[in-house]
């Protein structure tokens, strides 16, 4: 493969907490582990109110833990009972960072050794970790690692980030020659196709470089109501199992009445909003600035070690590529359709600032749940979107412009809209799921 292809992303690197500056600190909101290495150096510490405090808000880990796992008991206000009132870390403070547990040291920062090389991504639930990746115009810049370049984990990275970058397609078909990309990486895996990894991967970048797909990519199913049903589905999925932070609902809230959520609503008329919001505001922010939905999907590319996924390299297991995909899919429609619906509520104002805080409360609402990607797939397949079609109605949205989609608004296109008190529900139930009352999850941010 070509040197100028980017073998190892290092963004990871230039990330700094801005302690007591940071919106939303990662001291509260989910549950926070306390490791067993950790526990002991706690034990070890000589008696002091900060030893008492830490001994007292520490919860044991359950006995048949094979991690050895406790952690720490949240305040009434779902706060670590370690944190100061200025918002500080007692323990990094006045003990240092060296006693941290390795989730508090580590986060943002998600580590994973791949081929042998160490690399980082970072988590988007941290706002100054969602600015660095959204706002980063020149994030993916290579770094080439030693030996990096032969291992066929590198090759399929090297290959998967150039074709996100290759600003020559919209987005939606770099994404649907991704699926491709899998489906055809998979049956190599299990020898159904008859091809080398370096053949493939040669004859792949000929064919996007000539183009000879787009006339059929362009011939794939338009269906945005279909769309926005599936990303209303995906929102609903964790209310029941995660915390309900403030963040999030102020984003739930943004993007139910861009899309035009309110009495006498039907999944037509939040289609027509839907479309309306993505041509109208969406779009045109995202095509003056490219960079950070690619940055978005890099980001989770080097976060699940797509397309083999976390703990598939060195198992023996067989990767499942396809399924990876889906779940980069899903994951990606349901923040995009977030972002369209709240580009429809600001209007003219949408922003920079908009996407931040969207994609960090989402982010921090979704993806530290540990089930929430198992149950997204599940999802896709029960409403027959997990295969080729499905995801093509998924990913792509319709040029700008297209009149069958045009909602008939009784106010101008942008003007703010109130947001209801609470999270308002979508208003078709047995079509879409109605969002009710949560309760308190395990979400923690390793």
């Amino acid at each position: 493969m070509s040197d100028e292809l980017p073998a190892r992303l290092s963004y990871a690197e230039r990330f700094r907490c801005i302690g007591t500056a940071c919106e939303d600190t990662c001291c509260s909101g989910w549950t926070v582990p306390v490791d067993r290495a950790a526990s002991e150096r706690f034990q070890e510490l000589p008696e002091s109110p900060l030893k008492v405090l830490i001994n007292a808000s520490v919860d044991p880990a359950a006995e048949d833990s094979r991690q050895g796992l406790g952690s720490f008991r949240m305040t009434e206000k779902h706060q670590c009972p370690l944190l100061t009132e200025e918002k500080l870390c007692r323990i990094h403070s006045e003990l240092g960072a060296g006693m941290l547990p390795q989730t508090c040291a580590s986060y943002p920062r998600v580590a994973s050794t791949m081929a042998g090389v160490v690399e980082s991504s970072l988590a988007l639930s941290c706002p100054e970790a969602a600015r660095l990746v959204l706002l980063s115009p020149e994030l993916a810049m290579p770094e080439h690692a030693a030996g990096a370049a032969a291992e066929p984990f590198w090759a399929i990275r090297t290959a998967v980030v150039r074709l996100v970058r290759n600003r020559e397609y919209p987005l939606w078909q770099r994404l649907f020659l991704l699926n491709i990309f899998c489906q055809r990486l998979d049956s190599i895996a299990r020898g159904t196709l008859k091809r080398s990894l370096t053949d493939f991967l040669g004859d792949f970048d000929a064919a996007v470089r000539a183009g000879t797909l787009r006339g059929a990519m362009e011939t794939l199913p338009v269906d945005r109501k279909a769309q926005l049903d599936v990303v209303l589905r995906l929102a609903g999925l964790m209310l029941h199992k995660s915390n309900v932070r403030p963040r999030f609902v102020e984003c739930i809230q943004a993007f139910t009445a861009g899309i035009g959520n309110g009495p006498g609503a039907t999944l037509d008329s939040l289609g027509a909003h839907y479309a309306y919001a993505h041509d109208r505001h969406f779009a045109p922010f995202f095509d003056r600035h490219p960079y950070i939905l690619e940055n978005y999907l890099i980001n989770s590319i080097v976060r699940r070690c797509f397309p083999f996924g976390k703990g598939e390299m060195g198992t023996g297991a067989e990767p499942q590529m396809v399924r990876e995909f889906a779940l980069l899919a899903a994951q990606f429609a349901l923040m995009r359709g977030l972002l369209i619906g709240v580009a429809g509520f600001h209007g003219a104002a949408f922003s920079a600032a908009h996407v931040v805080h969207t994609v960090q409360a989402a982010s921090k609402h979704f993806e530290h749940h540990p089930e929430f990607l198992a149950m997204a797939h599940t999802l896709l397949v029960e409403s027959r979107m997990d295969g080729a079609r499905g995801l093509a109605i998924l990913l792509r949205n319709a040029e700008a412009g297209r009149p069958e989609m045009r909602p008939s608004l009784d106010k101008a296109a942008g003007e703010s809209r109130p947001a209801s008190a609470g999270i308002p529900g979508p208003v078709l139930q047995g079509e879409i799921p109605v969002w009710g009352p949560v309760q308190a999850g395990t979400v923690h941010p390793g």
